[in-house]
């Protein structure tokens, strides 16, 4: 079994900043791409960045520039940080990933369950 735990959300103000972080953990034989994502209340859920095996980043135009991704790949750890924080980005922040795993046949999606984060004054 594979388990994507998320941490770092919290209450933050506007102008602030915070990093998420996201550990796999379990069966694991190779992480492919891992993700960010985010559903603010009443609407869809949105893809904040993405980053490959191999290290590169690729971020949603309305976030280039204030959010980094990053991942750690001796620790299957994802990370985001997010700064000039506005009341725009209050989500909920959740990680994807694509792995397979030790036995099993090709890769599956796994995912998070979620962080909050909430910017306000």
């Amino acid at each position: 079994q594979v388990q994507l735990v998320e941490s770092g959300g919290g209450l933050v103000q506007p102008g602030g900043s915070l990093t998420l972080s996201c550990a796999a953990s379990g069966s694991i034989f190779r992480i492919y791409n891992m993700d960010w994502y985010r559903q603010a209340p009443g609407k869809q859920r949105e893809l904040v960045a993405t980053i490959t095996n191999m290290g590169s980043p690729i971020y949603a135009d309305s976030m280039k520039g204030r959010f980094t991704i990053s991942r750690d790949n001796a620790k299957n750890t994802v990370y985001l940080r997010m700064n000039s924080l506005e009341s725009e980005d209050t989500a909920v922040y959740s990680c994807h990933a694509r792995i397979a795993t030790l036995g099993g046949i090709g890769s599956s999606d796994y995912w998070g369950q979620g962080t909050q984060v909430t910017v306000s004054s």
